[in-house]
């Protein structure tokens, strides 16, 4: 029976690649409506978990869908959707799936779903903005380890392996990657500070290069501002937290830039070009959000175009390690069938 369960297993599912390809659509508009909970304040507008108000979360009132609620609940009942996604995508990849380490895989996503969910519901229970810290990173990994899926399961990584060129440069790409990640970590904790507004002009901070970090300096900047300052008193931690962010901006500015560059005879050339375009967007939009007196819709834009530039470096480190550990391209000539139907050698 298991050597006949082992026939059935293959590489090749496109429909499962589909479904991997949905799921990771599914989790991105999770985080863009986390993005939303956070940029309209409505973190804790459903005070209990896992009910909603007393209600079964699948059974509470359409009706009472209001104001914060609305964006909170939705982003639960989504956060279900997203869930059992991941659970039929996991026994999909089980049930089908020839390559050991990608059903792997698919048991971590599921791992990292149910901790979310965990994280989440311990976030409103306890009221701890530290769980609404990892509840946003792992989010962002979770991410990543779909987009992984996703490439596991297509043709892309077969075909990008085979082609003949230079290999990237997979240090800088790991080492630019977990810098975004590091930066991704700097602005869930601004977001849930409620620093995202602590340094309210772009590109200087307080009229200078550097702001003033001093006591009287902070109590000024809280009395200029009190409309904001009222309900989330700005403080030298959060505009210093502010200045790390953008300078870290600046870095991966650099680094993808660089990595764009050094990728420029290898087959991740337009990937990576790709890859500084969203960065230019997401700098532009971090300005934007600043610029917009932290406008919902555009600080989660920034937040989704964030997870995006994650999960793009992550997928090239990922196929630049691949390549690196391909066996050597042969030299001899190997029958291709053209366009047109005729076989000719070709070096592969």
């Amino acid at each position: 029976m298991r050597a006949f369960d082992d026939m059935k297993r293959t590489d090749e599912n496109p429909w499962l690649h589909r479904f991997s390809v949905l799921t990771a659509l599914a989790a991105l508009g999770l985080i863009g409506i986390g993005g939303l909970v956070t940029s309209h304040d409505a973190g804790m507008t459903v005070p209990d978990w896992p009910n909603s108000y007393g209600y079964n979360m699948f059974t509470f009132p359409v009706s009472k869908w209001v104001g914060g609620i609305f964006y909170e609940h939705t982003h639960r009942l989504w956060a279900s959707g997203v869930g059992l996604m991941t659970m039929i995508l996991a026994a999909w990849l089980w049930a089908k799936e020839s390559r050991a380490g990608v059903r792997w895989l698919g048991v971590a996503a599921l791992i990292a779903v149910v901790l979310q969910g965990v994280l989440g519901g311990l976030r409103v229970i306890w009221s701890e903005d530290q769980l609404g810290i990892a509840h946003a990173a792992l989010a962002q990994l979770y991410f990543v380890l779909l987009c992984a899926l996703v490439l596991f399961t297509g043709g892309y990584w077969k075909k990008i392996l085979a082609r003949p060129g230079g290999n990237a440069p997979r240090r800088l790409l790991l080492a630019t990657t977990i810098l975004i990640f590091a930066q991704l970590l700097i602005a869930a904790t601004m977001r849930h500070q409620h620093a995202g507004l602590a340094i309210p002009d772009f590109p200087l901070a307080y009229g200078k290069i550097w702001p003033d970090m001093s006591s009287d300096a902070v109590a000024g900047y809280n009395l200029r501002h009190e409309d904001f300052a009222a309900a989330h008193p700005i403080t030298a931690f959060q505009i210093g937290l502010q200045m790390v962010h953008r300078i870290v901006a600046v870095l991966i500015l650099a680094a993808v830039a660089a990595c764009a560059w050094t990728a420029r005879k290898s087959p991740l050339v337009r990937p990576a070009l790709a890859w500084l375009g969203l960065i230019i967007v997401q700098a532009g939009l971090g300005a934007w959000t600043i610029w917009s007196n932290k406008a919902a819709d555009v600080a989660t834009a920034h937040v989704v175009v964030g997870a995006i530039s994650l999960a793009t470096g992550g997928l090239l480190t990922i196929i630049a390690y691949g390549r690196a550990g391909r066996p050597k391209e042969a030299t001899e000539a190997v029958p291709v069938t053209s366009p047109l139907g005729q076989t000719a050698p070709q070096t592969v």
